[in-house]
């Protein structure tokens, strides 16, 4: 596929919508769409497993007060919003719980903003082949990371909340290949999209608002690509421009981030392949440590009365993003904590959603043991580069003097992306909590074949509470 390198003043961002408008079906290679379908499936998962959850309950029935619309599904729920507020409040559930998507080079938890507006415009425009639903939420797999990458480690270490601005864009290029816009409208999509990209880091010291980033960027793309269609413009150049554009408003300096990322390898590197999942209920970065503690308890058994400390190295964006002292200030701070996480593994064996309750959070034996992780910045770690943001050197420390010790780059479920088994698993695990075997069943199977459907609008009836 070529992607054209020239267009007047916006040849990346008309490079990036001319490769979401002309993407087709038979372009994407087999294990492309069988990873995508599988993200799917997680992402899937993840948001009705959300719908129980208290901050999305506040966001459904505040949502519900306020809007009369009763058009699209809040995924494993009885009730209907808008396309808009369906979008933010089921975005909000794949990413309720730490549970959902990472992408490790591009900071993005792609299923929680691509698929939420995809689902509306299915459930809107009945008739959408699954193949054409596969296509857009491939689109958006691989513009999503794409930003990602262009704006680097920096974006994040310095406060903003990759989800939230760089998943604008994935969001707008799914909904765009949805309704088949064609390259123009397209790049209006993603200038509509991009300049209401916000979201701040803090968020994740103690507060429900997290949850939220993903919703609204999902449904920030949304209205992108609607509006789009309807005639209305946004910024043509909304990477490159020098003022006020995405790159140049969110990195502190033009060598932070690296236009040509955004148009890189279309066609021949799929960003969708280096999308993991994860099987334990929190941030990325801490997920390397758990497989430590793991291997180490599977080569030498210990209690957590065992334990002296745990001493983990890692780069200063880990530092930053989840190495500072645990403090009870709710779910959210809990699930980013390198010490909480690290001291529940220790106590029960793992680290999931069964881990993760009020009682927990301010156990004083889980604090205590907390307490006894100290997180330390390794320079020689952070001198490698964004593609080692997830390595770290675990020292255990037990009280009959011996000392583990082991560094690993990745955590293992970065590298192998997880056997059907695990996938399949992981989704039943979550989805019976809100739907019937039955249905549960029948959403899975029409997932995982989807191209066969006539009419993906099977898809939204499916996610709905009977």
């Amino acid at each position: 596929m070529i992607v054209s390198e020239s267009h007047g003043s916006n040849p990346v961002t008309r490079g990036v919508a001319e490769f979401v408008a002309n993407l087709q079906y038979e372009q994407i290679p087999q294990e492309v769409r069988e990873r995508t379908k599988r993200l799917m499936l997680d992402a899937i998962g993840c948001g009705l497993f959300g719908a129980d959850l208290q901050w999305s309950k506040i966001l459904q029935q505040r949502l519900g007060e306020l809007d009369s619309t009763r058009s699209c599904a809040v995924w494993g729920t009885q009730q209907k919003l808008s396309a808009p507020h369906a979008a933010l409040v089921n975005g909000s559930q794949v990413q309720g719980f730490e549970l959902d998507d990472t992408h490790l080079l591009g900071i993005l938890h792609s299923g929680s903003v691509v698929l939420p507006p995809l689902v509306t415009i299915a459930e809107g425009r009945p008739g959408m082949s699954g193949r054409d639903f596969l296509t857009a939420a491939v689109a958006g797999y691989e513009v999503g990371p794409r930003v990602g990458i262009c704006m680097g480690n920096e974006h994040i270490a310095q406060g903003w909340h990759s989800g939230a601005t760089a998943g604008v864009f994935a969001a707008a290029a799914g909904a765009a290949r949805g309704l088949k816009l064609d390259t123009d409208k397209t790049v209006h999509a993603l200038g509509i999209a991009g300049t209401q990209a916000s979201g701040l880091m803090a968020a994740q010291f103690g507060s429900m608002v997290k949850r939220m980033h993903s919703g609204r960027a999902a449904q920030s793309g949304l209205y992108g690509a609607q509006f789009a269609d309807a005639g209305f413009t946004g910024i043509v150049n909304v990477f490159e421009s020098e003022y006020g554009g995405f790159c140049t408003t969110f990195s502190r300096s033009t060598d932070r981030f690296k236009l040509e990322e955004l148009t890189a390898g279309y066609g021949t590197v799929w960003q969708a392949m280096g999308v993991r999942l994860k099987f334990y209920s929190c941030v990325g970065s801490n997920h390397t440590a758990l497989d430590l503690i793991r291997e180490f308890r599977a080569e030498r058994p210990f209690t957590a009365d065992e334990v002296v400390k745990v001493i983990v190295y890692g780069p200063q964006a880990t530092v930053e993003h989840s190495g500072w002292k645990y403090v009870p200030q709710g779910f959210t701070a809990a699930q980013m904590n390198l010490s909480y996480c690290v001291a529940t593994e220790i106590l029960e064996g793992d680290c999931f959603v069964d881990q993760f309750t009020e009682e927990k959070l301010t156990d004083p034996v889980r604090m205590a043991l907390a307490d006894r992780v100290e997180v330390i910045h390794d320079p020689a770690i952070t001198a490698r580069g964004p593609k080692f943001r997830q390595m770290l050197r675990l020292e255990l420390h037990l009280k009959d003097g011996a000392k583990l010790e082991r560094t690993r780059e990745i955590g293992r479920h970065k590298v192998d992306f997880g056997s059907d088994a695990e996938v399949i698993g992981k989704f039943e695990k979550l989805a019976s909590r809100v739907l019937p075997k039955a249905q549960m069943d029948e959403l899975r199977d029409t997932i995982l074949d989807i191209e066969q459907l006539d009419d993906a609008s099977k898809l939204a009836k499916l996610l709905a509470q009977q």
